[in-house]
C-alpha cells in the first residue's frame, strides 16, 4: 500500500507547500506525492519487468528468423513449441511480479 502526501503546488512557479497552502499571492492546485521509498520500490519493479520483457522479446526474435530445413518441419515445430513455452513462462513470471505488493 502506497501512502500519498497531500500538498499544494503553485501553477506559476512550481513551489510546493505542505501540510496547508500558503496565504501568499500564488495560485495553487492540490497534488499528491509519494515517499521516496515507495517511489524507488516501484522503479525497481519497473526495471525488473522491463528486463523480463526484453528477454521475452529476444526469445521471440528467434521465431521471426527461423526457417526449418527441408524435411525437418515436425522437429522444428516441436522445438518451436518448447521455446514458446519458455517465452510464456518468462512473461507469466513478469506478470506475477508486476502484481506483487510493495
Amino acid at each position: 500500500m502506497v501512502d500519498y502526501i497531500q500538498a499544494w503546488q503553485c501553477i506559476g512557479c512550481g513551489k510546493i507547500e505542505a501540510p496547508q497552502p500558503c496565504i501568499g499571492v500564488c495560485s495553487e492546485r492540490k497534488v499528491l506525492m509519494v515517499g521516496k521509498g515507495d517511489y524507488e520500490h516501484a522503479q525497481d519493479q519497473i526495471a525488473a519487468l522491463h528486463a523480463r520483457l526484453a528477454k521475452a522479446c529476444s526469445m521471440l526474435q528467434r521465431f521471426a528468423l527461423a526457417k526449418p530445413h527441408e524435411g525437418q518441419w515436425e522437429r522444428s515445430w516441436l522445438a518451436l513449441q518448447a521455446q514458446v513455452r519458455e517465452v510464456l513462462a518468462t512473461l507469466d513470471t513478469a506478470a506475477t511480479d508486476g502484481r506483487s505488493s510493495p
